[in-house]
Order: C-alpha cells, then sequence, then structure tokens
C-alpha cells in the first residue's frame, strides 16, 4: 500500500501528518520554509503520496514530484476534528460547535454527516504574533505563551470595577470593559501582563462568537483546535473560563492543532 502523508500548508504554518508503526505522528514547520519543507518530504518519503490542504497547498505542492492530490481545507479540518474527538470520547452523534483558532479563526456547526462554517473572525494567532511582536521586539510563539501565563491581565484591561471605583459596579466587576484599555495608566504593568490582556482579547473574542454560535444552533458542546492554542495554557484558560455563564462543554484535543493535517492524511 502507498504510503500517505497529510499536509495542511496554512497562513502561518505547514502541519504535517502521517502514520509511522502504527501510529499518528505529526511536525510543524513555519510556512516560509517552503523548500526546506519540500527537501525533508523528498528525503523521508519519495514514494509517498502526499494530500495537502491549505492556502499555501498549491504552492507546496508544486515545488514536489510526489503523486499529489489537494482537499479542501473546511472539509479537512472537520474530519481530522472528528476522527480527534472520537479518538477522545467515542463515536459521537451529537452536533457540535468546532472552533478553529488558526492564523485567524473560524467556527463551524458540526453534524453528524455534514458541517457548515458559520463566521469567522480576523481575531487569531496572527493577532498574537502581531501584538506580540510590538509588545517584547521578539517573534517567538512560545515566548509570547510562557510570558502571558506569567502575567496578569487586570493590571493593563481597563475592567468593570475600574470605571466604577470606589462606588459597586452593577455587575461583575472583573468583567473587561476595554481589553489593553489600561496601558496607559498603569506604569506597573510589564510586558508579561501585556500579553496576557492580549490573550484576553483574543479568548474572549472568540468565545463570544463561538457563545453565540453554539446558541444559535442550540447545542453545548465547543471543541477548540488549531496551532494557535499549542502549549497556550493562558488562551485555553480564557476560553474556558466562560463555560457556567454561558452554559457550555470546552474541550481541548491532543493534536487539535494538526487537525487540518490529518483530516488530510485520512481522504
Amino acid at each position: 500500500m502507498t504510503r500517505k502523508i497529510g499536509i495542511d500548508a496554512g497562513g502561518s504554518l505547514v502541519k504535517i501528518a502521517y502514520q509511522e508503526k502504527g501510529k499518528l505522528d505529526i511536525k510543524t514547520f513555519s510556512n516560509l520554509e517552503l523548500e526546506k519543507i519540500a527537501q525533508w518530504l523528498a528525503v523521508l518519503a519519495p514514494d509517498a503520496k502526499l494530500v495537502f490542504t491549505g492556502g499555501k497547498a498549491g504552492q507546496l505542492k508544486n515545488l514536489l514530484i510526489n503523486d499529489s492530490q489537494i482537499v479542501e481545507e473546511f472539509h479537512a479540518v472537520t474530519k481530522g476534528t472528528r476522527y480527534l474527538l472520537e479518538q477522545k470520547i467515542g463515536v459521537i452523534h451529537e452536533d457540535y460547535i468546532l472552533v478553529n483558532i488558526g492564523t485567524g479563526t473560524s467556527i463551524f456547526h458540526v453534524k453528524f454527516d455534514s458541517f457548515e462554517r458559520m463566521l469567522g473572525s480576523g481575531i487569531g494567532g496572527g493577532t498574537l504574533m502581531g501584538l506580540g511582536h510590538l509588545i517584547t521586539g521578539e517573534n517567538d510563539f512560545s515566548s509570547y505563551t510562557a510570558k502571558a501565563e506569567l502575567g496578569d491581565n487586570r493590571k493593563s484591561d481597563l475592567l468593570v470595577r475600574d470605571i466604577y471605583a470606589p462606588d459597586e459596579p452593577p455587575i461583575f466587576g472583573d468583567l473587561t470593559a476595554a481589553n489593553l484599555g489600561k496601558v496607559h495608566l498603569n506604569d506597573a504593568a510589564n510586558e508579561n501582563d501585556y500579553l496576557a490582556s492580549v490573550m484576553q482579547l483574543i479568548g474572549e473574542t472568540i468565545i463570544l462568537l463561538a457563545g453565540q454560535a453554539a446558541m444559535l444552533k442550540q447545542v453545548k458542546r465547543i471543541v477548540f483546535v488549531g496551532g494557535t492554542l499549542v502549549n497556550n495554557t493562558a488562551l485555553k484558560n480564557v476560553l474556558s473560563s466562560f463555560k457556567d455563564a454561558m452554559s457550555y462543554e470546552p474541550i481541548f484535543l491532543e493534536k487539535g492543532s494538526h487537525a487540518g493535517a490529518i483530516g488530510a492524511l485520512m481522504e
């Protein structure tokens, strides 16, 4: 049987999924390294069939001579997510909302045998990379996530209780009134706090959109995938923090960062 490799060449990253000795393996590259990736694939599996998805799929495909095909990225990510979800909790027949947080964010309503892309946002991993660079001068995703986990967004976000102080606010005081709205007022805040605020901005925006989608479709389960979630405890905490107020069940999948590549592999 011909070996197959799934490749999701997205707006920021290239994710690769393949089977090795019965185990699902994944790898990640920057999409600025397309020629390096092509060389790696040529050495690793010169005779493999390559199944591409994502915005850079055609560009990478043209660098290789392997038998290959391109599949539509929304189809790939929903298919890969269903596979990972079934590995986690078994076969499910209930609908769920799927949130794919890549460079930007796409939100889907997924049924047992179909899906619908409901909406999307330009807020996502690209936002973190851009604002992270402005804040720190670095270009390191893992540094941003580590610093955000150490920071306190309340030092740079303007909260409801800040506006009403010293009086009691009419709603929960720790709600965000303005993301990053206190940066110019609090010299004690540092870049860790600013990055925590960026995570709050991204997470709040996404969960408000996903929550509206879940309410409209009357589903409780929201599944989060995408490369922006890798080792990103701060963002996962924000995405989970509204579960009681908004009555949803957040689910994060191991290897969810590679859902698109895994879906392509399964074609």
